[in-house]
Formats: structure tokens, C-alpha cells, sequence
């Protein structure tokens, strides 16, 4: 039983990837819905996510562009499915624009603070500003450290000559 335990422990310790509280977010609330509203989401508690599109450093946060996807059961952009729209994000305090660089993904919890007019290339676009109460950085696909963990079972032979 006690072996059991141990295992079960170590499982659960070799979890990654954001622990956020979802239970009072609007998960049907996307950003491509939000924009097109005219009804104000002010207020409202979300969880989204995506790839960075533009960092950019202010004098007391950092404002992120974001590229938003749907998001799997622990809360990762899936890239492969449609776009869901852009937001902004306000993250206090200074985050390096190397690390949160575009392509990289992100999952941000947080409240919806307004809607500001901007431009995607020569297109002004509406974008719902998040200010963020939390958020992910999820580790690129080649750094080391970011596959799962893996389990084998079995006899190894190695053979030389």
C-alpha cells in the first residue's frame, strides 16, 4: 500500500502546466465575441489563451497581443483548431520580451477591463483588454524538460559488436 501511495505521489508531482481556478470564468465568452458586442463584458472573469503576437514594455505593465485559441483540459492554446480572435493582456510589472516573444503560448486568467480599437496590419480591429490575475507561459516544444513523461515496461537487450 505504501509503495502505491509513493507512486500515486510521484504522478501527481510530475504534472505540469497552470492550476488555475476556473469555477466563476465564462468559458463560452470568446474574444471574437466579446469584440463584436456591444454589450459590455466589463467585469466578467475568463480563462483564455494563445499564441504571443507583439509584446510591448510600459512603464508599469507589460501589454501582451494575443492570438486566441480554444483551450485543451489543462488549459493549453490548441493551435491546431480556428482562431478565436485577438485580445490584449496587462500584466503588471515587467516581463522580458525575449522570453514572451511571439509564437509562444500563453494562458491567462483574468478580468475583462474594456474594449480599445487597434490595427491588424491596415485593418482596425476592436480588442477586448484582459487584465491578468494570473498566467502560463507554456514551455516551447524543443526546450528540455517539456516532453511527458514517459513509462516502459519491458526487458532492454543492447547488442554491440
Amino acid at each position: 500500500m505504501p509503495a502505491a501511495l509513493v507512486g500515486v505521489l510521484g504522478l501527481v508531482g510530475c504534472a505540469t502546466g497552470p492550476q488555475f481556478d476556473t469555477q466563476d470564468t465564462l468559458s463560452m465568452l470568446t474574444p471574437s465575441r466579446v469584440a463584436m458586442s456591444d454589450e459590455g463584458a466589463t467585469g466578467e472573469q475568463v480563462v483564455w489563451g494563445g499564441m504571443i503576437v507583439n509584446t510591448r514594455n510600459l512603464e508599469e505593465a507589460t501589454q501582451l497581443e494575443i492570438l486566441a485559441y480554444p483551450l485543451d483540459r489543462r488549459q493549453r492554446p490548441r493551435t491546431e483548431r480556428t482562431p478565436q480572435g485577438r485580445f490584449m493582456v496587462r500584466v503588471p510589472g515587467y516581463l522580458e520580451s525575449v522570453d514572451y516573444s511571439p509564437g509562444r503560448l500563453l494562458t491567462v486568467t483574468g478580468t475583462l477591463e474594456r474594449t480599445v480599437t487597434g490595427q491588424v496590419g491596415e485593418t482596425p480591429y476592436r480588442y477586448p483588454v484582459l487584465g491578468a490575475e494570473d498566467h502560463y507561459l507554456w514551455p516551447r516544444e524543443d526546450e528540455p524538460g517539456t516532453t511527458r513523461p514517459r513509462f516502459n515496461i519491458g526487458i532492454g537487450v543492447i547488442l554491440s559488436n
